[in-house]
């Protein structure tokens, strides 16, 4: 049975499609250990279903596709190591979602920030609501960073000066930017997202899958290919007292004080 703290990630196959559903919408689905795990199992049984031509990603509850990592997890890091080894779970995670050699399709309503965001990005096709809102707001939230493999994802997504927006002014774009800047394929009414996404499944899974296997890895390659050595810069990070106050300030429901050490 689930438990409201952890939430799961739920997988149901259905011939050629294969929907994930992150499902915890009291928490904006945001994502604990436990869901990250469930993830990676997620994609390690896909692998090994050839039936399967196209993965939809979606959350649940319609008020959020995932609302980053759960910040009250961070209470028990100790030190910048730790904020390495987060980083580079986060980075395992994506590289197992973006390495599945079937298409992927993120359906994003309400937020999607943080985690949620490497998630989505790290996706082939994302469809939208109105309502969806994208960011990585880490500048006002937590005082945390992000890994290379992240920024450079986001990046190709987006561009550098949105990702500086994001990343610097903690800005957070809506549906309308995020499908001029091509991020978004398209962007649906609410009431019409279900039957778009059925649609845009249905036609990917009669494409060819090799092409788009070979297709996905060699873009995957030229992405993440020689990218540069970035623990230094997450030790700093994670092992600050601006990242403590950042998780202490959440988990007390104020404003935090950055004091830049």
């Amino acid at each position: 049975m689930m438990s409201a703290n952890t939430g799961t990630v739920r997988l149901a196959i259905d011939g050629a499609i294969a929907s994930v559903v992150f499902d915890r919408p009291a928490a904006r689905n945001a994502m604990t250990w436990t869901m990250y795990q469930e993830l990676g199992a997620i994609c390690d049984r896909i692998h090994g279903e050839p039936s399967v031509r196209v993965v939809s990603l979606r959350g649940a509850g319609g008020e959020a596709f995932v609302a980053g990592t759960d910040i009250e997890q961070f209470k028990a890091f100790r030190d910048g190591q730790a904020g390495v080894d987060y980083e580079r779970s986060i980075d395992e995670a994506m590289a197992r979602l973006e390495g599945l050699p079937v298409a992927t399709v993120a359906v994003i309503e309400g937020w999607c920030v943080g985690g949620g965001l490497a998630i989505a990005t790290a996706c082939d096709v994302r469809i939208a609501t109105p309502s969806a809102r994208m960011g990585v707001p880490i500048a006002r939230t937590l005082g945390n960073c992000l890994s290379m493999g992240s920024i450079a994802r986001l990046v190709a997504a987006f561009g550098r000066p949105r990702v500086q927006r994001m990343l610097i002014a903690a800005e957070i774009l809506n549906a309308g930017e995020a499908l001029g800047c091509g991020y978004l394929t398209e962007v649906v009414a609410a009431d019409a997202i279900d039957a778009t996404a059925a649609s845009l499944c249905q036609r990917l899974a009669t494409l060819a899958p090799v092409t788009q296997a070979v297709s996905k890895e060699g873009l995957r390659r030229l992405l993440l290919n020689n990218l540069p050595d970035a623990q230094d810069l997450i030790m700093r990070t994670y092992g600050s007292e601006d990242f403590r106050e950042g998780v202490q300030a959440f988990s007390e429901k104020r404003p935090p004080v950055w004091r830049g050490r």
